[in-house]
């Protein structure tokens, strides 16, 4: 069974504006970020962070599990951030245990998302964490491919009233306001430690049996799918992102060797993630692999045949 991904890759993205920070005035800001290119030179980029990427593809894993019918508490059935800290069922049942390891004994089988998402528990005194099976780095422009620029906008209003700072305070009128929009390539890492679902580790033991645990493996490839088919966040009403492709590799472990993940803000990074399986195989046998792709078909197909090899 496969027991850790890896996807290092470039998804090409144009005019959206899915993380910012926040305004001043009438001016909406993006969020950038200090980073350090291949050649060593410190450079300032449009980046969107991970935990907006992780939120997108918890939304996604909440909706497949809907779908499938898998246990949700009562938190994640409504996509609260609480989470199972919000599900008193789950509590009464739970009394006064304060045990880490039999909390976590519980948690598992009944709310897929807090075991593949991760969650800290500290309803009652409690502070009892689950670490996340998934982990998404930031999506990180790269220099030379990546600007943002600010655009004018205008709330149109016929009787052309006052809109900002009018004496009502209601801002009824019209107001002109700039947004941002980013486009450019960027560079992506997401790690999926696919060996951990379902698996307590304070006991160092499975709660589920194999077969939920490949259920759940399943959903979690799709929703890392679907989080680069349709990225959700902000502002899509207006600027839905033009997404134009999506390079990279996806390197995969059948053993505990950790498969490998080199940032395409490298050039070269596809050929250093393929030359350090070349060298971990050289002791594994085997253990270790990747798979190249150019395009979103070929990155769908990547998955779905990762998915495949589960059943």
């Amino acid at each position: 069974m496969i027991k850790n991904v890896t996807i290092s890759g470039l998804l090409t993205m144009d005019m959206h504006a899915l993380n910012n920070e926040g305004g001043e005035g009438n001016q909406l800001q993006t969020r950038m970020v200090h980073v350090v290119d291949g050649e060593g030179e410190l450079q300032v980029v449009n980046a969107i962070s991970g935990d907006m990427l992780k939120h997108i593809q918890a939304e996604h894993l909440i909706n497949i599990s809907l779908e499938k019918d898998f246990s949700l508490c009562d938190g994640c059935k409504v996509f609260d951030a609480n989470r199972i800290n919000r599900d008193g069922a789950f509590f009464e049942r739970l009394k006064d245990e304060k045990k880490g390891d039999l909390i976590i004994d519980q948690l598992l089988p009944h709310c897929v998302i807090d075991d593949l998402e991760g969650v800290m528990i500290t309803r009652d005194g409690r502070s009892v964490s689950r670490k996340s099976v998934v982990e998404f780095g930031w999506l990180v422009g790269l220099p030379e491919f990546t600007r943002t620029e600010s655009y004018f906008h205008v709330k149109f209003d016929q009787s052309r009233e006052k809109g900002s700072g009018d004496e009502s305070g209601a801002n009824l009128g019209q107001n002109i306001f700039y947004r941002p929009a980013s486009s450019g390539k960027y560079a992506i890492v997401v790690n999926l430690e696919l060996s951990r679902i379902g698996f307590n580790d304070i006991t160092r033991e499975y709660i589920l049996s194999s077969e939920e645990r490949i259920k759940r493996t399943q959903a979690l490839l799709e929703s890392v799918l679907f989080t680069f088919i349709k990225p959700l966040g902000a502002h899509r009403n207006t600027q839905n992102p033009h997404i134009l492709n999506f390079e990279g590799v996806i390197s995969y472990s059948h053993s505990s060797v950790p498969a490998p993940s080199v940032s395409a803000l490298n050039e070269k990074y596809r050929e250093e993630m393929e030359g350090i399986i070349q060298q971990l195989n050289r002791s594994y046998n085997g253990q270790v692999d990747a798979k190249r792709f150019d395009n979103q078909v070929e990155f769908s197909k990547r998955i779905m045949d990762l998915i495949q090899e589960l059943m």
